[in-house]
This record gives structure tokens, C-alpha cells and sequence, in this order.
């Protein structure tokens, strides 16, 4: 793990050279692009509380760095790299072979098309300082807890992925995309999925079985300044290194878009097997049949109105629903819930330069240490695209 800052830190100055090569010289067309967060977290209802496990607070700094390289017409390769509360990430590193716009094999290290949120993953596409919680990376309170979203995001991974895209006239459009790649892992006799082991430098497969996925998505072209989309996702592989334990990822999305008013709905859900040979370290007694798996369900419902050309208010409320069994420490019961309200805004100082404000207000269907059912936030973040 030593090496992994300075694996990130050198493909970041290769980067750089790169674009310090005279164009003329390769014959190729460079785009570099990047974007940079500082968040500040504070709980305002329990501003003495310590920092773990209730979440990750104070100031956080989320990084990325993207270098795209067209070789021909058809050819292209893209680079990026991210630094976040997870540490240094290569977030991609693949090729695009594009035959026809319908019609393109992605090979390497990307995020798979799922859902609708992990397009605008990157704090400079999305209009509050976190992400909405079934996406969310140890942002959220009470995140150990909760073992993070449903699918965090980003979520990079090794594979190939066909995809494409087509319109049928002028008012609809048609997307999908399919792929194979490594998938989630943890180790023998685990109760979770390891997020961590996906992560440099643990990029190779623990049981040599890839993981399948698709997405469907279709837009609707309502007027000139209206459209609508509707998509599916779907996910499945196997996660320990002896094939027996499989987990299974769904989502559906909707977004509305009226000239600059944005009206998002997603939801997502994961049903995961986990072992039972140790039944005296679960809390629950495990049913003869059905009981080696547990559920979790996330959704999120976003309301982004610009009021003029500085300020957008957005509005937000999200949560998450888990049944299942659950390891004798846990604080979680067999059936908890979580629901959050967010306000927020969002001022645009100048072009790339942005400040994002919001209060949340946490729901419990447990109670942590304190005693607590809810608890409030406040997020201070400013936002830079260069």
C-alpha cells in the first residue's frame, strides 16, 4: 500500500510530459481536464462527537485528473486519476474502439455503465457536496455502520464493455452497453464486500470469474428545451475466492430535464449471500433455507432549479432500507432504515469556479451510541474545473 501515492504521483507526471509533447510531432489530438473539492463536514447536532465511527468529517479533498488521447477517427485512449477519502485511485486507464456510433469495445480499467449517477460521480458534475447515499463512499454518517451505499461510486474495475448508442429520428434515442469485468471481492468466510480490494493494488481477480452487467437507457425528445430518460441497470457475479457466496446489483433511473430544471429519480438494490458457517458470530438464527442472504435498497429523488445565472437551489431526499441478518457487533437491527433530507445551493463565483452550501437532516431507524435517532449536518464545499 506504501507504493500506491507514488504509482498515482507518477502516472500524473506522465500525464504532464505528455501534454508537454508538441502535437505536431505524434500527429494526435489531446484533451487534459481535471477538477478539485474541499468539503468541509461538521455535525451540527452532535458537535463534540468523535469523528469515527460516526462518519468522515472535517476537511476532505476530492481530486481528479483526466488525460484523453484521439489516435484516428476510431481510436482513442483515456487516463484518469482520483484522490479522495478512498486515497489515490487510477479511476481509468482504457481504450475505445469505435466502429460506429452504435457499435464500441472499451478495454481496461473504467467504471461499467451502471445507473444514471456515475456519469456526474466527479464533485465538479453534481450540484451538492456529497453524493446521494445509495452511491455514497463514507460520506454519510454512521457509514461504517452501514458498510457504505449500495454501490459506492466511483466504483473502477478490469474488463471489456460493448457499448453504443442510436437515434431513431430526431426524438429518440436508444443506449445500452454490456461488459464483463473482475467484480467485487472479500475473502473466505466474509459477512461483506471488500470495496477495498478493488483498489490498487489489489486489481487481480480472487477467483478468476468475471461479472456480467448491462444498461439500457432511452430518451425521449418532449420539445426543444424537454427530454426525459428511462434507464435499467443490472449487475451479477460471484465475490469469494471459492465461487459459493454471489451478489446481485439492480437499479432504474428517470431524468427530467426542462430547459435548466433538473428533476432526477434512481433506485438501486443489492442482494448479497453471505457465510453461515460461523452462525455463534450473527446475531439472527439462520433459517434451514433462504436465511444466507441479506437485502439492501437504496433510492434517491433530486430537484436542481436555477434561479438565475449564479444560483441553483437544490433539493434532495434519499435513503436506505437493509433486512437481513447481521454480525453480533453490529448496531443495525434485521430491518433499519435510514432517510435524509437535504437543502442546498450552489454559487457560481466565476466560469469553473463554484461554492456549494447545504444542511441535511438524518433519520434513524436505530439509535447510535448517544442515543440518537437524528442528527444534523452541515456541508461547506468549493469546486474548481479547470
Amino acid at each position: 500500500m506504501k507504493r500506491t501515492p507514488l504509482l498515482a504521483l507518477m502516472l500524473v507526471l506522465s500525464a504532464a510530459l505528455a501534454l508537454l509533447t508538441p502535437r505536431a510531432s505524434l500527429g494526435l489530438e489531446r484533451n487534459f481536464a481535471g477538477s478539485a473539492q474541499l468539503d468541509y463536514h461538521f455535525l451540527l447536532s452532535q458537535p463534540n462527537a468523535p469523528a469515527q465511527p460516526i462518519s468522515v468529517d472535517g476537511f476532505i479533498t476530492e481530486l481528479a485528473l483526466k488525460m484523453a488521447v484521439d489516435i484516428s477517427d476510431h481510436f482513442s485512449a483515456n487516463v484518469k486519476v482520483c484522490y479522495g477519502c478512498h486515497g489515490f485511485e487510477m479511476a481509468m486507464g482504457y481504450i475505445d474502439y469505435r466502429v460506429a456510433d452504435e457499435l464500441n469495445f472499451r478495454v481496461g480499467r473504467f467504471s461499467p455503465s451502471f445507473g444514471a449517477f456515475n456519469l456526474r460521480h466527479d464533485p465538479a458534475n453534481h450540484h451538492l457536496p456529497d453524493k446521494p447515499l445509495p452511491y455514497d463512499m463514507g460520506r454519510m454518517l454512521r457509514s461504517e455502520q452501514w458498510a457504505e451505499g449500495v454501490l459506492p461510486s466511483p466504483f473502477p474495475d478490469n474488463g471489456v464493455e460493448v457499448n453504443g448508442t442510436h437515434w431513431f429520428g430526431s426524438a429518440l434515442e436508444l443506449d445500452y452497453a454490456f461488459y464483463a469485468i473482475t467484480g467485487f471481492k472479500a475473502d473466505r468466510g466474509a459477512y461483506d464486500l471488500e470495496f477495498d480490494l478493488n483498489r490498487m493494488p489489489m486489481y487481480w481477480d480472487n477467483n478468476n470469474r468475471p461479472t456480467f452487467g448491462t444498461r439500457i437507457a432511452t430518451t425521449f425528445r418532449l420539445s426543444p428545451i424537454s427530454d426525459i430518460t428511462f434507464g435499467a441497470s443490472g449487475q451479477y457475479g460471484k465475490f469469494d475466492p471459492d465461487l459459493g457466496l454471489s451478489y446481485a446489483i439492480v437499479g432504474a433511473d428517470v431524468w427530467f430535464r426542462s430547459g435548466r430544471t433538473d428533476l432526477r429519480f434512481e433506485y438501486l438494490a443489492r442482494r448479497q449471500q453471505f457465510d453461515t458457517s460461523n452462525r455463534d458470530a450473527l446475531r439472527y438464527e439462520v433459517p434451514r433455507k433462504g436465511g444466507d442472504f441479506w437485502t439492501k435498497h437504496g433510492a434517491y429523488i433530486e430537484l436542481k432549479q436555477p434561479m438565475n445565472n449564479w444560483i441553483d437551489l437544490i433539493g434532495r431526499v434519499d435513503g436506505m432500507y437493509r433486512e437481513g441478518n447481521v454480525v453480533l457487533e453490529s448496531p443495525l437491527s434485521q430491518k433499519s432504515t435510514v432517510l435524509r433530507y437535504t437543502i442546498g445551493t450552489m454559487f457560481t463565483v466565476e466560469q469553473g469556479l463554484r461554492v456549494k452550501l447545504a444542511t441535511e437532516l438524518y433519520d434513524f431507524s436505530d439509535v447510535d451510541e448517544a442515543g440518537h435517532h437524528t442528527d444534523v449536518t452541515i456541508n461547506a464545499a468549493i469546486v474548481g474545473t479547470y
